[in-house]
């Protein structure tokens, strides 16, 4: 899945690469965490703009959006039938700009070590996501969002088995286009990047907590192997290495 993102573009930026005709004044982030509020960019009658959402998509038919699951991914191979997704894979697709996305590796003893991962070539990147807009009795609105996720790469695959579906270039603008391209078309756009279009890097476990958003959390670090441990000799109560 992909839990955690850095999106550090500025705005004139995201404008010239997404063309924007509208954009959004946002601040560098390094640690952005589900229920926070992100930039995404959709398109509504041929407008193309950046709008501030919840990362967690809430559909249009939920009675009460605080006793609704959080939504933060969607599956790319059961999107289509979910009823959470479907409306919105037909009508909702937009993307969300990001430098990079964090994943965390388990351990063969079960602890975790976060790994910073971004394009090969430092481009920004385009995930696919889904969102839709709930509107409450009383007139209240919210815009939210849930990225896609795909099967990993095998380049990836040494991390999780999951991974964000990145979208680039003719991919971005079908996926964007809603009233033209059909979403079973659309999703078949939603694919694993090939070995070699990403890189990654061990960085500090502090990105485990949300609180923590600094330049810091995106550096590399240095990733100890633990010692064997000793085990003792049958019957002699001595320790054996071998």
């Amino acid at each position: 899945m992909c839990g955690r993102y850095a999106s550090t573009l500025p705005p004139e930026m995201m404008v010239e690469l997404f063309r924007l005709l509208k954009g959004v004044e946002v601040v560098p982030r390094y640690n952005i965490a589900p229920t926070q509020p992100i930039v995404a960019i959709w398109e509504q009658e041929g407008r193309r703009e950046a709008h501030f959402a919840r990362w967690g998509l809430v559909p249009g038919w939920v009675k009460d959006p605080r006793e609704f699951p959080l939504l933060v991914n969607a599956r790319v191979e059961t999107m289509a039938e979910k009823p959470a997704f479907r409306d919105a894979l037909k009508h909702g697709r937009c993307i969300i700009p990001a430098s990079g996305y964090y994943e965390w590796h388990t351990n063969p003893d079960k602890t975790k070590q976060p790994y910073y991962i971004t394009m090969a070539n430092d481009r920004p990147m385009a995930l696919a996501g889904l969102y839709a807009s709930w509107m409450g009795p009383n007139g209240e609105e919210i815009d939210s969002v849930a990225t896609i996720t795909v099967p990993a790469n095998p380049q990836l695959s040494e991390i999780h088995d999951r991974m964000p579906a990145i979208l680039d270039g003719e991919a971005i603008e079908n996926w964007l286009n809603v009233r033209d391209v059909r979403a079973h078309h659309a999703a078949q756009l939603a694919l694993p990047l090939e070995d070699g279009a990403l890189k990654f890097h061990p960085v500090s476990t502090r990105v485990n907590s949300a609180r923590d958003d600094d330049a810091g959390l995106i550096e590399r670090v240095e990733v100890h192997k633990p010692e064997p441990r000793p085990r003792k000799v049958a019957g002699g109560g001595q320790l054996d290495l071998f």
